[in-house]
């Protein structure tokens, strides 16, 4: 079911009775009424959840940013697929009233275009989980096409999505942002031949390291304050690369290994193995290492896959870069936005037995 709605034909529709658009109607209502602040909540997926409070000003320029950045213009058709009462999903109302869109608004699904056969769009935001389910279906595979710029974010782009993505005709980025930054201050090109391994800042974003090498950002969209991050990276020029988050480096036994750069190396192995499985890297306290590096695998792998993944781990990394132990999980814990809650997945492992 879709709730097409947008600046002026707002002013036409009553409240919907579907509680979720219902939701959305009231936040353009207050948006289009003046409100000058608003409330909204973190993810939870670096941290505990918790809420921060949003200027008009700074949802406005970002909402200017993108649009001049992605040059998304007035008359744009746009499918709103997040949840609107988070940062993403929201900021694509924003958009919609700033820019002049015509919002085409769902109920956030694995599948956000599943039963839209006839439906055209300009852009979309999207997690890599929703492109990954539209490419994975038969019914919607050759519908991508149908979306116009994709945007994704929310979480990492593995490796297989990202081979479907430089085939796809319709340019895909990946956005850099945090409910602290009002969604997104850089964006990444995935295909086409602005294709890159960096992210871009968008123009009006101040940035630099702190001390341990990781990223600052400043802006209209701050409030111009200085928003310190923790994620480590590389900046050159204009652009930077990601490495990881200085909370997900551990020492053990005297070597500091950071987690999402084994997490990307693991990756190549388990797209050359062919093995679908969700994972990700962790640690348990040990006696004589300090913290000792472990892999979380979604689903049970059969023992001989299990062994062969192992065994080629072993093959590829250096010693202290090997996992010590291998834990298998029915199934992944969730942030309210869907992303892999790391730290409540593994703490669950360890009160049952699995490996």
């Amino acid at each position: 079911m879709i709730w097409t709605t947008g600046k002026m034909l707002w002013q036409t529709q009553k409240r919907p009775r579907n509680p979720y658009f219902a939701q959305a109607y009231d936040f353009m209502e207050q948006w289009l009424e003046g409100s000058q602040e608003f409330v909204l909540h973190t993810s939870g997926s670096t941290g505990m959840p918790k809420p921060i409070t949003i200027t008009r000003t700074q949802l406005r320029a970002s909402a200017a940013m993108t649009g001049k950045a992605l040059s998304l213009g007035s008359g744009t058709r746009a499918l709103v697929c997040l949840n609107v009462g988070y940062i993403a999903g929201l900021m694509m109302l924003v958009r919609g009233l700033e820019l002049d869109w015509e919002l085409a608004i769902t109920e956030p699904t694995s599948n956000p275009i599943a039963g839209l056969d006839h439906a055209h769009f300009d852009f979309v935001a999207m997690v890599p989980m929703q492109l990954q389910a539209i490419l994975a279906n038969t019914a919607t595979h050759n519908q991508v096409s149908k979306l116009g710029k994709i945007l994704l974010g929310g979480a990492p782009v593995g490796l297989p999505l990202a081979a479907q993505i430089k085939a796809l005709d319709v340019p895909v980025f990946q956005s850099y942002g945090m409910t602290e930054t009002v969604s997104h201050v850089a964006l990444k090109a995935l295909n086409g031949e602005q294709a890159s391994d960096s992210f871009m800042f968008l123009p009006g974003i101040e940035f630099g390291t702190d001390e341990r090498g990781c990223l600052f950002v400043s802006g209209a969209v701050t409030n111009y304050q200085k928003v310190q991050t923790n994620d480590l990276v590389q900046i050159s020029g204009n652009t930077f690369e990601w490495i990881g988050r200085a909370d997900n480096v551990i020492n053990s036994g005297g070597v500091k290994i950071v987690l999402d750069q084994m997490d990307q190396r693991i990756a190549t192995i388990f797209h050359d193995l062919a093995i679908p499985n969700a994972f990700f890297c962790w640690w348990e306290p040990d006696e004589k290492l300090g913290q000792k590096l472990v892999l979380a695998v979604e689903n049970a792998l059969a023992k001989e896959r299990a062994e062969q993944l192992s065994a080629e781990i072993r093959r590829r990394v250096s010693a202290y870069e090997n996992p010590k132990h291998i834990y298998f999980a029915k199934a992944f814990a969730k942030t309210a936005t869907d992303k892999i809650d790391k730290r409540a997945t593994f703490q669950q492992l360890l009160k049952s037995p699995n490996g």
